[in-house]
């Protein structure tokens, strides 16, 4: 596949910024040890995150996310019932329709819906390619070969599909980029990334993890066994989970932060009946920009009460809601959540060395990443 020059709006060059030819994986610097939201990991270096492309109408990253296809769907559906009289989904709202509503319907006998739902497909690949090129002349994103999707729509069939037909799009274009569906469900792509946070004499001797994925939807948390041979956690997979979608029950901040402490203590007991050695270490994905305090600094307005107050620390609220581990405080680093989700992939993309994911949730989280030169 040709990799990907694109021409910066801003005037930035069609060749890599970094002068390391593509294909070839950049020099590595230091790893960080244990940082909130560092940008040198043990097996890649993240170039950039969490950017808030605009345009006249806003965010940008707003048109390729969960929200813009369910509204690109419900005009459809106006569009259609005033015409016909009729619309076929009834009057179910449109976000209670379920994705796997939707899946259903485009292999439907009602030819109606299934082309409603193809022509929301249409322009949301549409849109999607859109979002894809403006991320794609930025200086950071120069030079990628390959895009993981990810997030809940990637799950569906209908989200594929729009994948594929922005995929397409591209192409008439003769822009070189793989868009590829993320290789793990998007639930559990969240809590898998988290391994990655940590080098591995961290997680040496210990059989696994706890993880957390936070959404602006919902929240999860897992236990993330290591299956860890020689420092490689490519095997790496969710043992135990628990989901609460919050946005159903509007908590506050403090309601959110004590729900999802008791839902790692909870996972923190069912290992210790069945006797996995669990790591001192829990990592965390969260929307938004993470300083090296663990703060969300922006991008966290669709978490349930301020999460951006000056003063307020995940970190912080969360140890002393948690039980230690075998005497052990158990240490805590934050990242953002797409930079987690797309760390599920390390494992996948040897075969490239720079790559990126979209995220597309409640939200559309991004992240760049350059694969580092392994020892």
């Amino acid at each position: 596949m040709e990799s990907m020059g694109v021409r910066d709006d801003d005037g930035g060059g069609a060749s890599d910024v970094s002068g390391t030819p593509v294909g070839e994986a950049l020099p590595s610097p230091p790893t960080a040890v244990l940082g909130h939201g560092s940008r040198v990991l043990p097996a890649v270096t993240v170039d950039t995150y969490n950017e808030e492309l605009r345009d006249e109408e806003g965010f940008v990253g707003d048109r390729a996310s969960g929200r813009a296809f369910r509204a690109i769907l419900d005009d459809w559906r106006e569009r259609v019932a005033t015409s016909l009289d009729e619309d076929p989904f009834g009057e179910t709202p449109t976000d209670e329709i379920s994705k796997s509503k939707l899946d259903r319907v485009l292999v439907g006998t009602d030819p109606v819906a299934a082309g409603l739902v193809h022509t929301a497909i249409e322009e949301f690949a549409q849109e999607l390619a859109v979002v894809v090129r403006r991320f794609l002349r930025l200086e950071k994103w120069q030079g990628t070969e390959r895009i993981v999707v990810g997030g809940g729509l990637s799950s569906s069939h209908f989200g594929q599909l729009a994948m594929g037909r922005a995929q397409v799009l591209l192409a008439a274009e003769n822009i070189g980029i793989e868009l590829r569906q993320i290789g793990n469900h998007p639930d559990e792509a969240g809590l898998i990334g988290a391994v990655q946070l940590a080098p591995s004499w961290v997680l040496a001797g210990h059989d696994a993890i706890m993880a957390v994925d936070i959404g602006g939807t919902n929240m999860r948390a897992g236990i993330v066994e290591l299956k860890m041979k020689k420092g490689d956690v490519s095997k790496a997979e969710v043992w135990k989970m628990q989901h609460w979608r919050h946005r159903d029950d509007e908590p506050s901040r403090d309601e959110a932060v004590d729900r999802l402490a008791e839902m790692v203590a909870s996972l923190m007991d069912k290992a210790l009946a069945d006797k996995i050695k669990l790591a001192p270490f829990m990592g965390i994905g969260c929307p938004g920009l993470i300083d090296e305090q663990g703060a969300i600094v922006n991008g966290g307005q669709n978490l349930p009460g301020n999460w951006q107050e000056d003063g307020f620390n995940l970190v912080s609220a969360l140890v002393g809601r948690l039980p230690r581990i075998e005497g052990h405080e158990m240490a805590i680093v934050v990242h953002n959540d797409a930079v987690v989700q797309g760390l599920s992939e390390v494992a996948n993309m040897t075969d490239v060395a720079r790559w990126g994911v979209l995220t597309i949730g409640t939200g559309l989280g991004n992240a760049r990443f350059s694969n580092r030169a392994r020892e």
